[in-house]
């Protein structure tokens, strides 16, 4: 268990023409025992970084501390990790166990113990009984937690993850979302994981990063990015969200009033514009989930007319058509009769009204 510590690391690749900046001076920290998520949209420098991470590139300039040990120039085999691939990477000749031995006999760990390790994490990793089998009789679900033994066997300090879930299908993806939580809590590893699925992000992690254009926009805890996003573009980018225009025109300590095309409404406001002055063009974040059904004239009230109704059983997704714009509305256990064409009134409480500037 390891803290680690990315100080203005920034990476470039000259040899490309467009001699692109792929990470732009990041800076963060990740804790001891920490199950820390790298997410952001294609392009956005997440999975550079865990290869810098890894040792399987190096920074252009910056530094990377594991602990008080600067590795930033050290080799892969020198920076106590164990990295899983979204490929797996198995070697289809050797047999299970072989495949999870491989780290320990490129180590020279000795045979006797190498056995001994290979079972304990075999157990971990619930394949017990499989080591003997080849990995083409296993199930993707089963090959997964073999790349996942492969790395736990050497015993690092901390595990890297690179979209190991992106080749399983979707029962199976939400299966090992609880496994790979409980391995690396079990075995105490800092563990940073790369994925483009904010599901499986909010699902798992205990922080997390959000990237774009090699640059950190975000950083914290999945309850944090998700209902107090820094911008509009995290904001869409976690979940689905309403983003509306408006106008700032008063703020009191964290309290913003605004005005928009149904009204004014009360919201929260991102600390980037705590001395802003009235008249500031500003977004607004609303999750489809935070409306609620009330009657006209009600505090943070939008009035409009169903356009489209998509009905799940324990929820209905409605679009409605209302001054504000076409909105985007979640409705849990939904009334009887809820139907398109109809008038619908609905309100968002202050606390899940987010405002943020424009961009």
């Amino acid at each position: 268990m390891v803290p680690i510590h990315l100080r203005a690391v920034r990476k470039s690749f000259p040899s490309r023409p467009e001699a692109v900046q792929v990470l732009d001076g990041i800076t963060l920290s990740i804790q001891p025992g920490e199950l820390f998520f790298l997410l952001g949209p294609s392009g956005g420098g997440k999975t550079t970084l865990l290869r810098c991470l890894a040792g399987l590139e190096f920074p252009t300039s910056g530094a990377i501390f594991f602990g008080e040990r600067d590795v930033t120039d050290l080799p892969p085999h020198l920076r106590e990790t164990a990295m899983v691939f979204q490929s797996y990477a198995l070697w289809p000749h050797l047999t299970v166990a072989e495949n999870i031995a491989f780290g320990l006999v490129e180590r020279k760990v000795p045979a006797a113990e190498r056995a001994q390790r290979v079972e304990e994490v075999l157990r971990s990793v619930r394949l017990e009984g499989l080591g003997g089998r080849a990995i083409d009789q296993l199930s993707g679900g089963q090959q997964q937690r073999v790349a996942l033994a492969r790395a736990l066997v050497v015993r690092p300090r901390c595990l890297l993850l690179d979209e190991p879930l992106s080749n399983l299908d979707a029962q199976l993806r939400v299966e090992m979302r609880q496994e790979i939580r409980r391995i690396v809590k079990e075995y105490g590893l800092t563990a940073v994981y790369v994925t483009h699925d904010q599901e499986e992000a909010l699902a798992m992690a205990d922080r997390m990063a959000i990237l774009e254009n090699g640059a950190v926009a975000q950083i914290g805890t999945p309850e944090e990015v998700y209902q107090r996003p820094a911008s509009a573009s995290v904001a869409r980018f976690i979940g689905e969200t309403n983003l509306l225009t408006a106008e700032l025109l008063e703020t009191c300590e964290r309290d913003a009033v605004v005005a928009t095309a149904a009204g004014r409404f009360s919201g929260k406001i991102h600390d980037a514009l705590l001395a802003a002055p009235a008249g500031t063009a500003v977004a607004l974040s609303i999750r489809p989930e935070a409306w609620t059904l009330a009657p006209p004239g009600s505090p943070n009230a939008v009035t409009g007319q169903v356009a489209e109704r998509t009905y799940l059983g324990a929820r209905v997704q409605l679009t409605l058509a209302s001054p504000l714009g076409r909105l985007s509305i979640t409705v849990l256990n939904p009334p009887h009769g809820l139907a398109t064409g109809q008038s619908l009134t609905v309100t968002a409480a202050v606390q899940d009204v987010v405002v943020l500037p424009r961009t």
